[in-house]
């Protein structure tokens, strides 16, 4: 271990540290340009420069390379270490004027215009190699490097022509301090970004990243489609800059089994895509999204950090008409069915918006309002009387665009006439419909779907939470659109059912299952092979079908399906049905 002083403060690090990374683990900034902790110290850009004092001579060295040794003084502040930082800033910000990373950093140290001659104006490349080396030393490709020489040095791929060997994989612009690389610059391949899909498409994410923000557990995920390093086997940058040593390359998924007593499926819900909506130019108008695309809008963490703008030109939209009922209670165009919460968060969004463009203009079409929560209609009437939300009663027909404007028709129900508006932004509150692969699910747990194919429940006022399948129960949007008050109060009384299961010492079956008349029975394994529930084999040494009583559902498809009648059902034969059809018949 090395001790040294930095700034007065005293520090133990290991040898080989350099002094940039160790007043970084005293939260001191040292500004740098031409640094990057997956590539070798360059020493380029001597932004990074800081005052040495070491056996009582002191000198300026550039603390990304400089390794640290015993009893070092390290003065990041001082006059020597300022004067000469600034100079390097100006001297990059007559090279590179357009640069606003540079700019700022200027104005950090005291400069507002370089006293230096500018070559161009729109230049923003500091020839600090990063791109360069990136290319050629990690990702192994060469696509680019430095051409001429003197004042004329720049960057460029070779005899300034596209590369062909440019895999667009980014890593020279992700590296650029400056944005001076422009891919379209380098390639004619087509730039296609890696879009978040938490964000909605609406920000860009890397091959390595957080799903989002509450992801559990909230670790970092690998890309595998697009990392470089599945790809072409080079790259590993976040294996070289990760400290804990976490990445695994050679990881692959894993089969976990366990014997389990119980289980809660709670699959939640897909968006019904804008693009399956037509006649609002959904996918093909930019301005027109959906509403969890508006939602990464509001919130102050998402992608403008609270900023409502349009998708088309970044303009702060000023009228903005909200779209309910998109796809739902439409079963010519979409589903049949209520998605329930949309009233309420678009009403939600439509003060949000108001409360973030005062001047703004928020319109909500509606076929009804369904506010039945508690305190739901007193926020209905909030948004009327408080932000001066405009409600009409009606479902647009058809949206159009209009010299940069859309334009909504539709039909005013409470008066009867047809309504023409004119807005910069339309957010449409899209169907909720099953999660993809939920009847795939459904058949390996051999539960069933309605007609919509949401998870049927055993009975829906009685047993909403239960299954037809013992030991499985159903919560939230798998069952069938809910808010979150529904979806919480829902998992926990399944949470609940579970735990009056596993309390019991022993569980009581249902009594009316089927059963086989072995006199009858000729073994043919119709009933072997129609049963949901694999309760029904057929014995090879007696030939006649078995029914394993702890499985069986009681369902009857065994016994509707027998041929000769020799499975029926406990307390429901066929005698017995057919004598209380019989009864029910009779004339008194």
């Amino acid at each position: 271990m090395v001790n040294l002083k930095i700034d007065g403060q005293k520090i133990e690090v290991e040898e080989g540290t350099t002094i940039l990374k160790a007043a970084s683990e005293l939260s001191i900034e040292i500004p740098t340009l031409c640094y990057h902790p997956a590539l070798e110290p360059y020493q380029a850009c001597r932004v990074c420069v800081v005052e040495m004092v070491q056996n009582g001579r002191s000198k300026l060295v550039a603390s990304c390379g400089r390794v640290v040794e015993e009893g070092m003084v390290v003065k990041t502040d001082s006059e020597r270490a300022k004067r000469a930082r600034r100079l390097f800033v100006e001297l990059l910000l007559a090279r590179a004027p357009a640069s606003e990373l540079l700019q700022d950093l200027a104005r950090k140290v005291g400069i507002e215009v370089s006293r230096f001659k500018t070559k161009k104006e729109d230049e923003k490349c500091i020839l600090c190699g990063l791109c360069v080396r990136v290319c050629n030393d990690v990702m192994k490709i060469g696509a680019i490097g430095f051409a001429n020489r003197g004042a004329k040095i720049e960057v460029t791929p070779p005899f300034k022509e596209f590369s062909k060997v440019c895999t667009t994989c980014g890593a020279c612009a992700f590296v650029c301090p400056t944005g001076a690389i422009k891919l379209e610059e380098i390639t004619e391949n087509k730039v296609t970004p890696l879009l978040s899909e938490f964000d909605e498409g609406l920000e860009k994410r890397p091959c390595i990243y957080i799903p989002f923000p509450q992801a559990v557990p909230n670790k970092p995920v690998i890309d595998r489609e697009n990392c470089m390093y599945f790809k072409t086997g080079n790259c590993k940058i976040c294996e070289t800059v990760c400290q804990p040593k976490a990445i695994l390359y050679d990881q692959e998924d894993t089969i976990i089994e366990e014997d389990i007593g119980a289980i809660v499926v709670a699959t939640g819900y897909d968006l019904m895509d804008i693009s399956q909506i037509g006649e609002y130019g959904g996918g093909r108008f930019k301005d027109v999204i959906d509403a969890l695309t508006f939602e990464r809008y509001l919130a102050p963490a998402g992608p403008t950090s609270g900023k409502v703008i349009r998708p088309s030109d970044g303009k702060v939209p000023r009228e903005v008409a909200f779209v309910s009922c998109a796809g739902s209670r439409d079963p010519e165009h979409g589903v049949a069915y209520c998605s329930r919460l949309c009233c309420m968060y678009l009403i939600k969004q439509a003060m949000l918006y108001k409360h973030a463009v005062h001047d703004g203009q928020a319109y909500i079409f509606y076929i009804d309002i369904r506010s039945n929560g508690k305190g739901y209609e007193e926020f209905v009437q909030r948004a009327k009387e408080e932000d001066n939300v405009i409600y009409i009663r009606g479902k647009v027909s058809k949206i159009a665009e209009d010299n940069g404007k859309l334009r909504l028709w539709g039909v005013d129900t409470l008066t009867g006439e047809q309504i023409e508006l004119n807005a910069d932004m339309v957010v449409t509150a899209n169907a909720m419909l099953p999660s993809t692969g939920v009847k795939e699910l459904a058949s390996k747990l051999r539960i069933p779907t309605d007609s919509h194919g949401w998870l049927q429940e055993a009975h829906l006022k009685l047993r909403p939470m239960e299954t037809l399948t013992n030991g499985i129960f159903i919560a939230g949007a798998a069952q069938s659109p809910k808010d979150i008050t529904d979806s919480v109060a829902q998992a926990s009384g399944a949470a609940a059912k579970v735990l009056a299961l596993f309390s019991q010492d022993y569980i009581l079956g249902n009594p009316v299952i089927a059963y086989v008349d072995e006199e009858i029975c000729a073994g043919c394994g119709t009933c072997e092979t129609i049963c949901e529930y694999t309760a029904v084999e057929v014995d090879p040494l007696r030939n006649v079908a078995v029914v394993n009583e702890a499985l069986c559902e009681g369902c009857g498809a065994c016994a509707g399906a027998c041929p000769s009648g020799a499975m029926q059902h406990k307390n429901f034969t066929k005698k017995q049905l057919f004598d209380m059809v019989e009864i029910a018949t009779e004339k008194y």
